[in-house]
């Protein structure tokens, strides 16, 4: 009874503590979010001025983006014009802002949906100020900003503590792998070198979180002669480019170990959306051309396996129709995202590979 009366009260009043330091470091200006606004207008203007006088919100603005900059003055309330929508989605991507705002009027539908679709591919929080009702863009929640409803737009799927259990959980699992895998690393290492000339390990750039570039690390399954760098040809059953070793790597999914690597570097995660080659095309099509919402699976960090993989689509994707079912798994797998759905996948892989189908 004593632990839990004290356990309860000391819960409760550590809240209120930390509630009231945020509140006075928001009131001081130490503790904000970056937001940018879409749009120099009217609105945009209104909801700079109401989000200031409500300091306790936290939210510092960056500046608006315009691409009618001819059209807008050099400031808006103070508040610098910065650039153009692109210069927007560069900014995202540098990690310089956390709130997008989109301040347009809802009489201009066609223009706010282009921009929403283009952010909704970002990690950034999307909120679209509302200045009418019956806007045509499904069933979104609303949230209130200052008293200026927003409909809620796009939100960053693993945020606060989740991302760092994600992050933490990565870390211990990827070293402790490497360290009971090291003597099959280095044996698989050694084979590679026996097997064919070249180097061990294949390096090849892929897109990661937030669209960044990174090298993707795996065993050299193919002769170092006709290894592809930039994938312009997708590898399929039977392809003469693998090697006898090779074949075995990459139906047992060996060669991906070294991606280990990349989980401990940050680069990746041992559950997310597969990074794919830059030129990896499905019919003659790039992958974010053959698939409108492909850009999406770049709010997270990609993986080593994922829900796509463990549930039959794994292998070349040389199809739109494969390319877009990869996609659907990928994103359902960002919107319900859990260490326990994470936990599930790695147990389904383990089982995958064990069985050894459409890797070639």
């Amino acid at each position: 009874m004593v632990w839990y009366v004290g356990s309860t009260t000391l819960l409760i009043a550590s809240r209120f503590v930390i509630a009231h330091r945020l509140k006075s470091w928001a009131d001081q200006g130490r503790y904000f979010r970056a937001v940018a606004i879409v749009g120099a207008g009217q609105l945009g203007q209104r909801f700079v001025e109401a989000i200031q006088a409500e300091r306790s919100l936290g939210l510092h603005v960056v500046g608006f983006f315009d691409d009618r900059r001819s059209r807008v003055p050099p400031t808006v309330a103070g508040v610098p014009v910065i650039g153009s929508t692109a210069d927007l989605i560069n900014h995202v991507r540098y990690g310089e802002i956390d709130l997008v705002i989109i301040a347009i009027p809802l009489s201009a539908e066609d223009r706010l949906l282009q921009f929403a679709q283009q952010l909704r591919a970002l990690p950034v929080d999307v909120r679209l100020l509302s200045d009418a009702v019956g806007f045509n863009l499904a069933n979104r929640p609303v949230s209130y900003w200052a008293g200026i409803p927003a409909l809620n737009i796009a939100d960053k799927p693993i945020t606060g503590w989740s991302s760092w259990l994600k992050r933490l959980s990565d870390l211990m699992l990827a070293s402790i792998a490497i360290i009971l895998l090291a003597p099959l690393l280095a044996l698989v290492a050694l084979l590679v070198k026996l097997d064919s000339p070249g180097p061990v390990l294949f390096r090849q750039k892929r897109h990661g979180f937030n669209h960044n570039l990174f090298d993707i690390y795996k065993f050299r399954s193919m002769r170092a002669e006709t290894t592809d760098h930039t994938a312009e040809k997708l590898v399929t059953k039977d392809d003469v480019r693998v090697t006898k070793l090779g074949r075995f790597l990459r139906r047992s999914s060996i060669d991906e170990l070294p991606q280990l690597w990349n989980v401990l570097k940050g680069d990746m995660s041992l559950v997310g959306p597969r990074p794919h080659a830059l030129s990896a095309k499905a019919e003659d099509q790039l992958y974010d051309v053959a698939v409108a919402e492909y850009a999406e699976r770049h709010r997270v960090k990609p993986g080593i396996t994922g829900w796509a993989q463990v549930n039959g689509w794994r292998g070349e994707t040389d199809t739109v129709e494969k390319i877009q079912k990869r996609v659907e798994h990928d994103l359902y797998y960002i919107e319900h995202w859990s260490l326990w759905l994470d936990g599930w996948i790695l147990i389904l892989t383990v089982v995958k590979i064990l069985t050894g189908k459409n890797a070639y």
